[in-house]
């Protein structure tokens, strides 16, 4: 029979060990581009009009005919719930809060901000990033999980040969296209350092 004393300093340190990863799991959740929306309208605006934002139509039937042709695909075909081709045009497939399909989750259509800045179920809260603190520090949002610097990684999770429109020599280039189709970038109206 085991000591109780072990049961009494496992227990609790068990119990915080659950807690802390059901409060993870829920604090980076997902939370939609219209969240960013409120304070970042000019980005918004500019992304909403990029192919990362409408990325989710091209799975449609009839849309892009040419280039699945070309590719080998059916262009008639409706791709909108092909996990393999959904996880790259929309925000968080398969993650905690994310994308589950077009009538749960609207928001989260299109490739958006949290697929290059992370889920901001943490960071954009009000004691952080939010309309209630706008002179958050940006240190603080970064250790709460926004990603401040995106880097090629991100990119490669779909900028890859897994694509049916690129062959097996492809190679994401990051320099050259990390601004494009992404959003322009607009200095910030506070202070965050």
């Amino acid at each position: 029979m085991r000591s109780p004393r072990i049961w009494m300093v496992s227990l609790p340190v068990l119990l915080l060990v659950l807690a802390a990863s059901m409060a993870t799991a829920q604090d980076h959740a997902y939370v939609g581009t219209k969240n960013c929306k409120k304070c970042h309208l000019k980005e918004w605006k500019s992304w909403a009009e990029t192919k990362m934002a409408l990325s989710f139509d091209n799975l449609k039937p009839g849309e892009r005919a040419e280039a699945k042709t070309a590719a080998g695909l059916d262009p008639n075909k409706d791709y909108t719930t092909d996990p393999e081709c959904v996880r790259c045009h929309v925000t968080g497939y398969g993650k905690e809060g994310g994308f589950v399909d077009i009538e749960t989750t609207p928001d989260l259509v299109g490739t958006g901000c949290e697929m290059c800045h992370g889920a901001g179920g943490t960071y954009t809260q009000p004691e952080h990033m939010s309309l209630k603190n706008k002179e958050y520090k940006r240190s603080e949002v970064v250790a709460a999980g926004m990603v401040e610097k995106v880097s090629e990684v991100q990119c490669a999770v779909c900028h890859n040969t897994d694509s049916p429109f690129v062959g097996d020599d492809y190679v994401f280039d990051f320099e050259a296209r990390k601004d494009e189709g992404t959003h322009e970038k607009y200095p910030l109206k506070y202070n965050h350092d």
